[in-house]
Formats: structure tokens, C-alpha cells, sequence
């Protein structure tokens, strides 16, 4: 039987497991998918090591970048962004090859690519974490200008929340909330942009997906402002996860 996993830590909020193995029993596939919570990176060979029928794994918070230096090959997009979410084991007589891949850019672009008018020229990306790298590559492959927001400023292409004047909410026009903030069970969180400055020509992109409407999405929306949660791209780099290992 061959096996597919995720690392992260932790993985409470993780769907990848219940759509997998949704999807092995109901094609008659002879897989499995494992929940591997790792608090810690320096685990991940143990795993790999530990499972020899294990031939993919995904990716999530907090090891999309930390992971690469446990890897022996990226493929392109993955190098350019500096993300990994797909792992594709290699396993050939007793050698282990390991290649990484990121999804999320396919699952990203193609989500959010209907929603985007002519108006939609720059965006503002919330968090600095490997998912937002992914989402930066993303749109300025859809011809975006992009900026960072988070608590610190890191480097000039990046500012603070208390930065976000009228100015900057009125020249971007997609905001992209690449955070943890807000996600169940702290659901009553959101991230500290100011709100009243939305119109209904904003978009606003949030990659959690439970709740159904985080409270992001809702103040975006009580403004006017489109709003998509992050659920068609988790379906569809679940699917490009799947093609991967597959190829």
C-alpha cells in the first residue's frame, strides 16, 4: 500500500487527511494518508526514514521553507519562490531522492484570477510566512504589483500595519491575508488593517478557509468589498499534489 502524509505542527486544522483518504476509498486506490505532527524540523528525516512505503508528502505552516535544505531537488517554481507544499519521494534501491514542488501557486492563480478587473493593479500581501511567497509569485505572474505588510518591517518591499494609510488602501486594491489570524477556533480575530477605508472595488483574499467567513472577509464585506476564502485553493493544489506524485 503505498502511503501520502503532511507535516506541520500543529495539524489540527489540516483537511488534506479526510479529502485523501475520501478520495483513496472512493476510487479504489490502495493508499493511505498520514497526519505527521512534527514539532520540529529536524524530525522530518526520521519520517521519511521510518515509513518505506511513503512516496508524498504535503507541506504546511511552519515548514514550507525550513524543509528545503532536507531536500535534494526544487523544481522551478518552487526555487523562485523559496516555498516548498509537494514533496515527491523517489525511492530506488535503498536510495531516497527527494524533490520538492509548490501547488499553491497553481491552486492561488487560478482561484483568484476570475475576481480580478482591470482596476485590481496592485495588492497588498498580509504576512511574510511561505504561503505569502507563493501568493507574491503568483500575482506579479498575473501582472501585479505586490507589497508585504507585517508587524515588522523586514526590507523595502515590505511595511507595517500602522504604515497603512488612505493612500496605500486606495492604490491597492487586493488584499491578501496570508496569516493565521483569524482561524477557528480564534475566530473573532482579524487582521488589524483599517476597514472603514474599503470600497466595493477592493478584494479581499483570505487562504483560511475555516470559518467559512472569517471575520476578515465579513468586515470586507460589510464595506462592499468582494470577498473568496481559501477553500478552492486548497481543493486545487490538492489536486496539482496529486498530479505530482503521480507523474
Amino acid at each position: 500500500m503505498k502511503q501520502f502524509g503532511l507535516i506541520g505542527y500543529p495539524l489540527g486544522h489540516s483537511f488534506s487527511k479526510n479529502f485523501f483518504n475520501e478520495k483513496f476509498h472512493s476510487e479504489n486506490i490502495d493508499a493511505e494518508y498520514v497526519n505527521f505532527e512534527i514539532p520540529t524540523i529536524e524530525d522530518f528525516p526520521k519520517v521519511v526514514a521510518s515509513h518505506p512505503h511513503l512516496v508524498g508528502l504535503n507541506v504546511t505552516i511552519p515548514y514550507k521553507e525550513k524543509v528545503i535544505s532536507y531536500l535534494d531537488e526544487l523544481d522551478k517554481d518552487a526555487a523562485s519562490i523559496g516555498a516548498v507544499n509537494v514533496i515527491r519521494i523517489i525511492r530506488n534501491k535503498g536510495k531516497v531522492f527527494l524533490k520538492g514542488y509548490n501547488s499553491d501557486v497553481l491552486g492561488f492563480t487560478q482561484s483568484i484570477e476570475p475576481l480580478l478587473e482591470h482596476h485590481h493593479t496592485k495588492a497588498l500581501i498580509l504576512g511574510t510566512g511561505g504561503a505569502s511567497k507563493a501568493v507574491n509569485y503568483s500575482l506579479r505572474k498575473l501582472g501585479l504589483d505586490t507589497l508585504f505588510v507585517s508587524r515588522n518591517r523586514r526590507n523595502e518591499s515590505t511595511i507595517t500595519y500602522s504604515d497603512l494609510t488612505p493612500e496605500y488602501m486606495e492604490a491597492y486594491k487586493v488584499i491578501v491575508n496570508c496569516t493565521p489570524v483569524g482561524m477557528y477556533p480564534q475566530a473573532d480575530l482579524c487582521p488589524d488593517i483599517p476597514y472603514e477605508l474599503l470600497t466595493p472595488q477592493h478584494l479581499l483574499y483570505d487562504l483560511l478557509y475555516n470559518p467559512n467567513t472569517t471575520l476578515f472577509m465579513k468586515r470586507g464585506a460589510d464595506q462592499g468589498a468582494t470577498v473568496k476564502n481559501g477553500l478552492e485553493m486548497l481543493l486545487l493544489q490538492a489536486f496539482g499534489a496529486w498530479d505530482i506524485w503521480n507523474q
